[in-house]
């Protein structure tokens, strides 16, 4: 069965999307199960090999090997089967889920295919464009498609598919009159009670409603089924993650020029989307991406057909969500949520809600590019230049670029957002791969935010900070700003990419610093629980009163994190009303949402927090956002650091002066001079762009190549380098050509849960024959006991 095959469209591939390659690698070949003898009077019975078949499919099982087999469809079957169906079907003694990947009109081993067993839900869990999806995932990222069909099926829907709440619910059949309810009162009380309960709720009514004032509600109703007043249906219970929230209906807003500008370029995609390019609307923060998202959802609509959004942060979906709900209030019920946060019960019944047909749109993060929907009519990836769009497990698939070839294999148009976009998606304008569509301006005539660098070096110096051991903290100017946005009741931000109280604990005297032994980090202190803890493997110790290398009490803690930074504020601005947003603090359910309500209704003067505040938020009333350490993320091995960091600073810096007050930034910095600082400084995003781009062509990076990280891991630190050491050699016989291939070396990290980590980088302008020769020779290749290994196309992190 041919495959379309479209290369994600990020730059790196020549030819992405000029064609449809017939290039892809044909499925495995089937292979014919065999007959098991039956085996006394306990065997299975097989039906009568000699029936005529209605037809034959050939399947994927559902196991850790990616193997296919091909079986008979019986002529008195039950159900339709069809590409995406999960059925049962007998392996050897056992009956073992499957897929099916294609239908055959013929098989040259018919006489021998057994049938399949059974067809597991009625309707197929895969449509046929997401079957072609997943084996597109399993040729570019050189992974098994039995793999690939898990992870596109939640656990909950795949384990324990149609497990429904189901309730009974009752109307009134006759309505009774007075006369008739006061006999029964005096006779039954209880039933009259009941009968009135129902009447008073429009004449029908859950069982769940009634307990609530009438706990024996089961009990006291069947006479009156019996009597006639009433009838019984069971009914499924929808376990809606925002049941009792209440939205208030918007309108669309009046656009601006520059929003026309993208509205007349969507539309004409929507118009011919069998040939429209994806776009990328690039516009700044506050610029209004999200009336242009809404506005074109809206249009979809009208046309009868159906959009996914994809959001990079869990902490960005409420908001999103509350935007769709009260934009579409009338259709509320048929926007569907799909992310991690929701319980497995949600979770099941939301993805049911999509596959049956009962939403129009769904919001959700990188896992929601595999959602059921139907008739798609466009696809828009927010924020899409965000590194959390890549998956970090097998199969390590990255969303954005999977919104773009299933926007291909939908036939629908495919919306890219940002602010700040990847080189990857810009590079592909520059190539006329995408279109481009640009806002750079922000709606109403705001301006955006004016942004000051603090050079910390001299704050320290000058010894003006809030304390000398605070100074590199909160800089007096940022303190005095800070000041003024309590007096005048705006509210700030303050972001810090790193949690904890300390982030390292450190001995004077020799040097030693206390690390954790599964990991090569040093270890954080949380001071809340006095615990030292590993952000990697999350291992927790009491903190040493002495040094554990040479027992001198000289010991001492530094850095600083969200723990510390809040504490200090707290104890400068006492009265100030202050909430921490982090993974340490939003651990309950729902905690993040109603935290960002909070500080939305004005109950919160000063956020701090990490990264989950950092983007797509929309608060009017903050005037000041203070990055306090900008230097981060600017220093790690990896060629993407400058540009995550001047990506991470627009987009906190977007979060300031949204309202009708003109915003300020505070960038505290020891490198002021950096161009990702500078840049980010005065917005300009044209050009880090161009400067970025002229060094990656010229050392061969990404959007010029592409890049495939191999990693060797094991508890023993030779083996595993040994391991790492053989395949490379292997690597080098018959490698396609144009591949540019490093030396094994340790990673960064160079240890983690408890396994020494080596890698190997390799680049090459095209993936597909790099990606084939790796899994080839990965295969071949017997790794020795307790050594895993691992690759990842197109890699987000080179630790």
């Amino acid at each position: 069965m041919p495959f379309p095959d479209h290369s994600p469209q990020d730059a790196q591939e020549p030819d992405l999307l000029s064609d449809l390659l017939p290039g892809m690698a044909a499925p495995p070949q089937a292979r014919t199960p065999k007959q098991p003898r039956p085996a006394g009077p306990q065997a299975e019975t097989m039906p009568d090999s000699t029936s005529s078949p209605r037809c034959f499919v050939r399947v994927q099982l559902e196991g850790s090997a990616a193997i296919e087999l091909d079986y008979s469809i019986p002529s008195d079957f039950p159900g339709e089967v069809s590409v995406g169906s999960r059925v049962q079907v007998p392996l050897q003694k056992q009956r073992v889920p499957a897929v099916v990947m294609a239908i055959l009109d013929s098989s040259p081993h018919a006489a021998r295919l057994r049938p399949v067993h059974a067809l597991i839900g009625a309707r197929p869990m895969f449509t046929p464009s997401l079957v072609k999806l997943a084996h597109w995932i399993s040729d570019y990222y050189a992974t098994g498609v039995q793999g690939v069909l898990r992870t596109m099926l939640p656990q909950q829907v795949r384990d324990k598919p149609g497990t429904f709440i189901m309730d009974s619910h009752f109307e009134v059949v006759k309505t009774p009159d007075l006369e008739t309810i006061e006999k029964l009162r005096k006779r039954a009380p209880m039933q009259a009670r009941l009968l009135e309960k129902i009447i008073s709720m429009g004449g029908n009514a859950a069982l769940s409603d009634l307990r609530r004032d009438l706990p024996r509600a089961a009990q006291i109703v069947p006479p009156l089924i019996e009597a006639g007043w009433l009838t019984r249906a069971s009914v499924r219970v929808e376990r809606d993650p925002f049941e009792n929230e209440q939205f208030l209906p918007t309108q669309s807003l009046t656009l601006t020029e520059e929003q026309e500008t993208c509205m007349a370029v969507i539309g004409t995609g929507l118009d011919a989307p069998e040939t429209a390019k994806p776009i990328l609307l690039h516009g700044v923060t506050g610029s209004g991406k999200t009336e242009v998202y809404l506005q074109s959802i809206a249009r979809v609509l009208e046309g009868g057909k159906t959009a996914l959004v994809l959001v990079p942060e869990i902490s960005l979906t409420p908001q999103t969500i509350e935007r769709f709900k009260a934009r579409f209030s009338e259709r509320k019920d048929r926007i569907a949520i799909l992310h991690s946060h929701l319980s497995d019960g949600e979770r099941h019944d939301e993805w049911f809600k999509i596959h049956e047909g009962r939403a129009d749109i769904v919001i959700g993060a990188r896992s929601a590019i595999f959602a059921p929907l139907e008739k798609l009519g466009i696809i828009i990836v927010d924020e899409e230049h965000e590194p959390s769009y890549k998956q970090e497990e097998n199969p390590r698939y990255h969303a954005r670029d999977l919104a773009v070839v299933r926007g291909k294999l939908e036939g629908c148009v495919v919306v890219l957002g940002s602010a700040t976009p990847s080189l990857e998606s810009f590079e592909n304008t520059l190539t006329g791969k995408y279109a481009i569509v640009r806002m750079l301006r922000r709606t109403d005539g705001k301006s955006l935010p004016l942004i000051r660098v603090v050079d910390l070096r001299l704050e320290r110096r000058s010894g003006t900070g809030v304390a000398a051991k605070d100074a590199g903290i909160l800089s007096m100017r940022l303190r005095t700003a800070i000041t003024s946005r309590l007096e005048k009741r705006e509210q700030t931000i303050l972001f810090l990419n790193r949690r904890g109280f300390n982030t390292s604990l450190t001995c004077t005297a020799c040097g030693e610093a206390v690390v954790c032994h599964e990991c090569s980090v040093p270890m954080t202190l949380h001071k809340k629980d006095n615990r030292l803890v590993c952000h990697i493997c999350g291992a927790q110790r009491v903190p040493p009163k002495k040094c554990p290398a040479c027992n001198d009490p000289s010991i001492k803690f530094a850095g600083f994190g969200t723990e510390r930074a809040e504490a200090l504020v707290r104890d400068v601005f006492p009265t100030a009303r202050i909430a921490r947003v982090d993974t340490d603090t939003m651990q309950r359910k729902n905690q993040l949402r109603d935290t960002l309500r909070d500080f939305r209704a004005q109950k919160l003067d000063i956020l701090i927090g990490t990264q989950m505040i950092a983007k797509g938020l929309d608060f009017p009333n903050v005037t000041l956002v203070g990055v306090l350490n900008a230097d981060l993320a600017l220093n790690l091995p990896d060629f993407r650091a400058a540009e995550r960091t001047f990506q991470l600073l627009v987009q906190v810096a977007g979060r300031s002066g949204r309202g009708e007050i003109k915003g300020e930034v505070f960038i505290q910095t020891f490198t002021p001079h950096s161009p990702a600082i500078q840049f980010a400084r005065h917005n300009d995003y044209d050009g880090y762009a161009a400067q970025e781009i002229e060094h990656r062509q010229a050392f061969q990076y990404p959007p010029f190549t592409h890049v495939v990280l191999i990693t060797c891991r094991g508890a023993h630190q030779t083996r595993a380098e040994f391991a790492l050491q053989t395949l490379a050699r292997r690597l080098k016989q018959d490698l396609p050509p144009g591949t540019i291939m490093g030396e094994p070396m340790p990673s960064p990290l160079e240890k983690a849960h408890g396994q020494f980590r080596f890698q190997l980088l390799l680049r090459s302008a095209k993936i597909r024959p790099l990606s084939r020769h790796i899994f080839k020779t990965a295969r071949q290749t017997e790794m020795p006991q307790g050594v895993t290994l691992v690759w990842d196309v197109d890699p987000m992190h080179l630790g």
